[in-house]
Parts: C-alpha cells; structure tokens; sequence
C-alpha cells in the first residue's frame, strides 16, 4: 500500500513543500518541512496534526522552500526532535545557515501567537493584541536540531530506524541520489516491500559551474543513454512541474552565464550599482563561483575596476562549509581544486606574491568581498559616490524575496538611480495573493515592460513592508507571561515525556516563570496532585505571578540575590537540606537517553569555540581565571621570547605568509572591517511585531536572468518516458504548468499504460502498485520433494503443483472470514459428505463430522493449498514447466577475488570491464546482463566436440581454460533454479 498527501506546494504559485508518504502498516514518512516568505502558522496546522503518527523525516534541500519550517517544528512542536531525520552533509550544514541567517534577519520567521490563544490566557477584559512574538531559536538551538539529523551519502542505501511512536518499518530502506540544483540535492528511492517509490523534486538534469547533473543517467553529470537500474521502473514516481512549460536555454548554460555578464559590464562601465538578490545558502555557491571567477579572468578592465560584495549574516559560515565539501561538487571544481594544490606545492618556497596569489582555490575570493553586518552595507553603497570618479559595484545580497535581509536594504539606496540595475535570478513565487513579495512585484513589472518591448526606466511606487521587533511593557508583558505559564503548565501535564520546547525562564524573569514541576519530589508535605490539567493551570498562573520568600522556601538561596542564610530549625522535608537539583535519568525502550549536544561534530563546535575564544579575549586577566584555556590562547599569550608556563614551540604549516592570506576564511582587512555590529540594537526577550510601511521611488532598470537551475520542459519529456513509471504523481508548480505537463505525459505513453495523478492540498491518491497476492498453503507433501538452494542468506525453489481446496482445521464456518466453497446438494436434498484423507472413517462418522462443520446453506471454509501433481499430469505438464533459471546478482569484485583466489590473473579495465588472463573479457551492464567474451581458441577446437570437461580444463593454463572457469565461477556464485 502506498498512498501521497501533499500539505503544501501543489496546484499553487507556492514553491513551500510538503509531503506525506504512507506506506504499508501504517509507516509514515514527511518529505521535506517547507514554508515561505509568508511564514504562516496556519500552513503548518495539518503538519502539527500529523507528527504524533510520523515514522520519519526526509530533507531534499537547503533552501527555504524546503526547510524553513525545520526549526519552528523543532522548538515549538514536542514530539518533533524525536523523529529521525535524514539528509545529506551538505544539506545539514548549509540549512543550519539558513535558518540561522533567517531569524537573524526578520522578526517574521519567530511567528505571531494566535489572539485566540492569549485571550483564553489573560484575566482581563481588555482587547488583547494579535501580534506578540514566539521566542525564536537561538543560533545555537538550531545548531542543535541539525546535530540530531543523519548525514547520509549518495548511493547508500540505509535502513532508518523509526520514532518511537512509529509502527515496525519491516526492511524499509531508503537511498539518496544526487539531483543537482544545490549542494546536497537529493532525489530519494523508498523501497519497501513491492512498493519502489522515486521522490524528485526541483532537480537538474544539466552540469552547472559549481554543481553536477543528477543522477538519473548515472555518475556525476549523467552520460549514460539509460535510466540507471535504481531509478528505473519504480512504481510511483513523485516529481515536480514547476518549469514544465520553460523553454530550453538557447546556448546552455554558457550562454546564460555570459548574458548575466554582460548586463553587470553595461551597468559597472557607467558608474552604477548592480543589485543580485539571492538565497543565503544553495544558489548562491552558484553566482559567487561565476562572479569571482568572472573578474579573474576579466582582461580589458571593465569588471575589475568595479568592486564586488556578497552580503548575508551567515557567509562567512556558508563559505568555510563550501570550502570543506568540494567532493560533493562537478568534477570541474575538483580538478580545479587539485590543479591550485599541485601549484601550490611547486611555488611554496617561492618569494614572488603574483605567482602565488595566482593560483586561490575555487571558493578562496581574491575580488569577492564578504559583508555580514549592517553597517558595512551602507558604507560600501557610500564609498566611491562622493569622490570624482564614481565606482560601480555588484552586491549579491540574500534574500532573493527582497522580503528580508541585506538586499531589501540595498534595494532601498539604489532605487532612485536610473544608472543602477536589479538582476532576478529567478521566477519569485506567489505565496499570499493579498500581499506578493517585492520580488513578484519588481518582476511582474519586468515582465509588463518586456509584453510592451520597452527597454527603459520607468518611475513607478513602490510600497515596502518592514517588520521590527518591540520589547513588551506593562500589561502586555504580564499578558504574556501569563500565557506563557499556561503554555508550560499545560506541557507538564499532558506532554511531560517530552522536552521542554518553550522559552527558559531567563527570557521573562525568576519570578514570573518558575516551573512548578517541584510536585514530582519526594516530599512528605506534598500528598496532593491536582486531579486534572485545568485544575492545575488554574492554580498555577495565578501562584506564579509573585511568589514570596515563604513560597521559595530553601529555594530562596537560589533564586534571591544577596540571601546566604536559611533556618532549618524545626523544618521539614525538603527544607532541612540545601537545595540541590537532582537529574533524573530518563529512559526508554532502547536504554538511557542521551543529550545531543555531548555528541556535535567537529565542525558544529567551531562556531562555539570561536565565541569562548572571543569572550577570553575581550575580559580582563583576573575574569579568566579558573576558566579552561584553549590550546591556541597559551601562544597568544607567550609571543615572541617563549617566556612563561608554555614554552613548547608553536607549530606551523610550511606555506609562505602571503598564500595563507589568500586561502584564510578571513578577507585581507581594509576600513569595512571596522564598522561595529548592529546586533544590539534588537530587542532580547519577550517581543511584540511591529509593521510600518513605506513607499519609495523605483527607477532602476530591472531585468531577468534565468539562474533557477532547475528542470525544463525538454529534460522532462526527455527523462520521464526512460524511467517508465507505474504511476506518476506532479506536484510543486503552478495549476496550468501541472495540468499541461499532466496532458502532455499522457501523449508521451501509450493510452492506459500509466496512471498520472495531480492532487491538491490535503487530498490523498492511492498510488499503491497493481498487484494481486494471496496467501497459498503447502501440502507437506509438495514440501518433501523442493530442491532449495541458498543465495546470498535466502532459500530459493521452483513449484508446480496443484491447486486446491482444503478445507480448514478447527475453525466453525459461521466464525470464518475468507474463501468459502458451496457444496452441491444431491436429489433428496442432502449434501454429500466430505471425506478427511488424515482419517479412516466410516461414511456414518464422516456424515456425523460434517453435520457439525456444515452451515445451514451447505458452505464449509477453505484455504487454497498447492498439492503434488497427479500421475496422469506430469508429463503433460512437463514441458510447460518453467525453464532454469539464474537467480542472484553478480558482482565483478567478488567473481575477481573468487578467480585470483584460484590462481588466475583478474585485473579491472575500465568501467564494468573485467579483464581475466589477458583472454576473457567479463562486463555487466546497467541492467544485470553479464557478458563473458574470449579472444583465445575455445577446447572445442583442439580437443574436438564432445571432449570432458576435465580435459577440457586441464590446468589453468590450458587452451581455453580461462573460460570456461570463469563461466563455471559465475554459475557458482548464481544459484539455477530448474522446475520441480
């Protein structure tokens, strides 16, 4: 059984995506958390109802529309962090990036509390606003959630393990293959049972500068003329329309490269400012890869005299992964990275710095320049402007929405200016029709110039809508707190098995938000609990509002500053005895639970390492003492002489200085550096949005160019009739795209061949496969005479047998479900009896046996049973009988360990060629077929027809030897299954 629900992202201009696939016993598996620019909580309600019955979840790519929501689900759903997730290296680290770069950068992303929700918390009649803030996660609570998902790598296939509210997953094995688009893409194969499922979503067929084709055609760029075997014929195939009604790029993708060059060269050469909106994380190795390349290669000039910026909160972070993930990347940028290594190592002890700043690595910027804050933003924009000559600039900024980040401030300083230029890389979806993102905007407005074949500026208004965030005061606060402590309380009750997922107590104060879980001590004062979860509630938002000295009790040394002294005297319970909070170990069924963060990876720990090291640095001597030193602190401190505690000797790469500036993280330094952070400046705890518009004058020249990176119509009607699905399901574009790929595909095949499937939100299609089984006994005598043969742990054997009906042992008709048979019924009315082959009764005793098993319309219930052939039969069955055959899977590596442990000499010669002494050429093809060929004489034509096998061998060296042994190797290895 197979059945697909999308919950959002189909038959709509939203790109967010989310899927749920069920399988057989009722095996739930999420594809993707997506969400868009619109963050709306009312598209994440049906997701919320789903997660208490999910086995696991599956992330495709780093982008937004694909795992926005992965941290909201995370902090604020608490069964969420307990089901597996699955996903590639790349994937985990630049999705950690992007979310840390989202909520950083709008105040939208934390999500609103519904009004419903705080009236029902508040005492008060007064009107209660609808736009209080959800904390946030923190930088390193979304460091966290990524910690807990598991990295897999391409072609591996894996066997996950479910959650724990999750039904037996029964051999389920999932396998990740690259579909191109961004770093890590991932086109999922889910077997299970005869269920074969292929996900795909926004994959690209075609090699990129920095990314490789999918995987459709095999390896890295696909060059192969078939579907590799994997992906072929599965049995539902889930793929996305969105561009199935793009045209192919005339000239590929040099051609677009070079449009996008000269559109920057035409607005560089006049002074202006280039604008590129993008995403923080995927897309963007893309444009960073073919802008600084692009201006190392420029020979008249005209781009190197412009400067060029990429700006995010989270680059540099984003850069440093990609630099760390080459493997994953086309072949081109491998070879590119080993050519700059082997140059490297020729010129190490060189002294000229062109010969060595010549040879950076793909992702080491010589022109690029890195802007994370704010303030470097409108120092760039102001540099050169005020001077004679003016400057041009091209700044890649995120978010490619111009809904939030340093390109929605961007936008803003270079709006008026005829002379500057904005770049859409991409079709901006449509995620609210009330309010489309300044993007759709800006590119409905390209569009409408293009219809009219007007090139120039036009002046036209546009409205822009900032979201701040605003610290809580008076009565708001109290309201929230109040509603916060019903929403812990609530937790406490009915969740308490999973983690606290909201706010710690330090973002509303001690004394407003102390848990009241202290009823689960020990105490002998505290007998009573409270019979229900309202009970509780109730009592406890309003005894958490000012808890006195006397409730804190021995608490109070705690949770009061400047109190050091409690009496104990005539106390009782817990007050005799200082406070110490006791951890309970929590369990479950597979042991002990562990805590994520004892277990991060090296490169999730650097982010923190640098932060302590920073905070070391900042403080004076005396605050660092009793505090761990990091290993590269100590050398700071003993510079120069090797005076002091550490005289070890500091020990360094032998790289001249001048390249390591070229390949460090870090951009040679200039006035940009000194601008301060502007992080301050937002509000930390609890916060209300706040929402101003404004309205600018846009005057700048907008164009297009398509850097989407994503399937087009041709790759799909090339590629979707070679993977000959059984059902296909199209979600993830428009409603007339799908509609016109889904009439399309049903021409490509023949009529009634394939079943083509285009659900809407929340509607489920049953895309289970079109097979029939049933359940067929055994007669023991059949059972005696099976040959089984083993093959790789599994026990194989043909039948031919008969089929009949056997009446069921120890089972009443009128308490049966199944196969019932109607027996005849002879001339006087009767039905005639049923004789047990297991018994030698008398007819009387078998009439009596049957009285009791017969129902009153003469059905008795019975099972289908395979029994041996009668003697008349056979030999007219013998030659319909099923042929032999070779069961098994054939791999070269073990026939070639198997031939040399013989004495022969196997060595592999080229892809899927194996080579067996000098004579016997051994190849399998995509599809499982195995090929012996010989170049030698065979036996046949020395030692005549008919010659024994012995002598045919002879030895290893003899005269056609080597092939019949690696035939007689390979029919070993296979198992033959004749007919019985």
């Amino acid at each position: 059984m197979f059945t697909f629900t999308p919950l959002q992202g189909v038959l709509s201009e939203s790109a967010a995506s989310q899927s749920i696939l069920e399988l057989d016993g009722g095996i739930k598996i999420l594809v993707d958390v997506g969400w868009d620019e619109s963050f709306d909580v009312s598209k994440l309600k049906e997701l919320e109802k789903q997660i208490p019955t999910l086995s696991l979840v599956l992330l495709t790519h780093a982008t937004t529309s694909h795992l926005a929501a992965f941290a909201h689900c995370c902090k604020h759903f608490p069964l969420f962090t307990r089901i597996p997730v699955y996903a590639t290296s790349p994937v985990i680290a630049l999705g950690r990036t992007l979310l840390q770069d989202l909520y950083a950068s709008t105040p939208l992303a934390a999500t609103t509390i519904p009004n419903s929700s705080l009236s029902e918390a508040s005492y008060s009649s007064q009107q209660i606003p609808s736009d209080f803030l959800l904390q946030p996660p923190t930088p390193d609570e979304i460091a966290t959630y990524f910690s807990l998902v598991h990295a897999l790598k391409y072609s591996q296939p894996h066997q996950p393990l479910g959650s724990p509210f999750s039904p037996p997953l029964n051999g389920l094995t999932i396998t990740a293959y690259n579909s191109g688009h961004t770093l890590g893409g991932t086109i999922w194969h889910i077997q299970h049972g005869l269920e074969s499922i292929v996900y795909a979503v926004d994959w690209n067929q075609g090699r990129e500068n920095v990314f490789a084709g999918a995987a459709w055609l095999g390896g890295a760029g696909g060059g192969g003329a078939e579907v590799i075997e994997q992906l072929r014929k599965p049995t539902a195939l889930v793929c996305s329309s969105r561009g199935g009604e793009k045209p192919s790029l005339s000239g590929g993708r040099a051609k677009r490269d070079e449009d996008l060059l000269e559109k920057v060269r035409s607005c560089v050469t006049r002074g202006g400012t280039v604008l590129i909106p993008i995403d923080s994380s995927a897309r963007v190795l893309e444009l960073a890869y073919l802008m600084e390349h692009a201006w190392r290669a420029d020979d008249d000039g005209r781009l190197k005299s412009a400067r060029l910026y990429l700006a995010g909160r989270n680059m540099h972070s984003t850069m440093r992964y990609a630099r760390s993930m080459l493997e994953w990347m086309d072949d081109s940028i491998v070879r590119e990275f080993e050519a700059v290594v082997d140059e490297t190592r020729k010129i190490n002890g060189a002294t000229d710095r062109t010969k060595q700043t010549k040879g950076a690595g793909p992702f080491d910027f010589r022109f690029l320049r890195i802007l994370d804050r704010k303030g470097q933003i409108d120092k760039a924009l102001r540099s050169g402007s005020e001077g004679e000559a003016t400057v041009g600039k091209v700044i890649l900024a995120s978010d490619s929405s111009l809904e939030w980040g340093f390109s929605k401030q961007t936008l803003r300083h270079i709006a008026r200016e005829s002379k500057n230029m904005l770049i859409l890389t991409e079709h901006p979806p449509l995620s609210s029709e009330t309010r489309p993102s300044l993007a759709r905007t800006l590119w409905a407005w390209w569009r409408a110039r293009s219809e009219k074949g007007t090139s120039g500026e036009e002046e036209q208004e546009l409205e822009i809508v900032d979201a701040q965030k605003r610290a809580l005061e008076g009565s708001d606060l109290s309201t929230y707190q109040q509603w916060l402590a019903q929403q812990r309380q609530l937790q406490t009750t009915l969740q308490s098995q999973g983690p606290t997922t909201l706010e710690s107590s330090a973002d509303v104060g001690d004394d407003v938000s102390e848990s009241s879980s202290e009823s689960d001590d020990t105490d002998t004062e505290q007998q009573g609990k409270a019979l229900n979860a309202a009970t509780t509630m109730g009592q406890t938002s309003r005894k958490k509002a000012a808890l006195t000295d006397a409730d804190l009790g021995i608490n109070v040394l705690l949770k009061r500053k400047g109190v050091y002294d409690f009496d104990v005297r005539n106390k009782k319970g817990r007050d005799r005895m200082f406070p110490h909070p006791v951890r309970r170990r929590r369990t479950d069924d597979y042991g002990e639970l562990i805590r994520p963060e004892d277990f991060l990876r090296a490169e999730e720990r650097e982010d923190g390492d640098v932060q302590d090291s920073d905070q070391l640095g900042k403080g004076d001597s005396q605050d660092n003492l009793g505090k761990k030193r990091k290993w590269d602190d100590a050398a700071t401190s003993n510079k120069g002489q090797g005076t002091g505690p550490n005289k070890r000797p500091q020990l360094k790469r032998n790289v001249s200085d001048e390249f390591e500036t070229v390949l460090s993280d870090e951009a040679i330094p200039d006035e940009l550096d000194a601008v301060p952070d502007d992080t301050e400046e937002t509000p930390i705890g609890p916060s209300k949005l706040v929402i101003t518009t404004e309205k600018i004058i846009v005057n700048l020249q907008i164009e297009f160019v398509d850097f989407t990176g994503i399937h087009d119509k041709r790759s799909l009607h090339m590629l979707i009739p070679l993977i000959q699905p059984r059902k296909l399901i199209l979600i993830g574009g428009g409603n007339n795209e799908t509609l016109t790929l889904a009439s399309e595909c049903r021409k490509l095949f023949s009529e009634g061949s394939i079943d083509i499937y285009t659900p809407t939100v929340g509607a489920t299609v049953d895309a289970s496969v079109d097979t029939n089984a049933w359940v067929v006994k055994l007669a023991p005598s059949l059972v005696k005479h099976l040959k089984w043969q083993s093959v790789r742990g599994l026990s194989i054997a043909t039948v031919t047998g008969r089929l009949v009906a056997v009446p069921k042992e120890g089972a009443a008709p009128s308490g049966e479900k199944g196969l019932l048979t109607k027996r005849p019924k002879l001339e006087d009315g009767t039905t005639p009896p049923v004789a047990d082959p297991s018994s030698s009764s008398t007819p009387t005793a078998a009439a009596d046996h049957e009285k009791g098993k017969e129902t009153e319309k003469g059905e008795v219930p019975v099972e289908p049973t395979l029994d041996v052939l009668p003697s008349n039969l056979v030999s007219a069955t013998r030659s319909a009988a099923a042929q032999p055959l070779h069961v098994g899977d054939l791999r070269l590596a073990d026939l070639r360990r198997a031939l040399q442990t013989a004495g022969h000499a196997a060595e592999f010669r080229g892809e899927g060629t194996l080579l067996v002494d000098g004579s016997v050429v051994v190849r399998k093809s995509a599809a499982g077929r195995v090929d012996v060929e010989s170049v030698g004489l065979l036996a046949d034509a020395v030692n005549g027809p008919g010659a024994a096998p012995n002598q045919i061998f002879g030895g290893q060296g003899g005269v056609g030897g080597a092939f019949y042994a690696v035939r007689r190797t390979i029919y070993e290895s296979l198992a033959v299954v004749a007919g019985a």
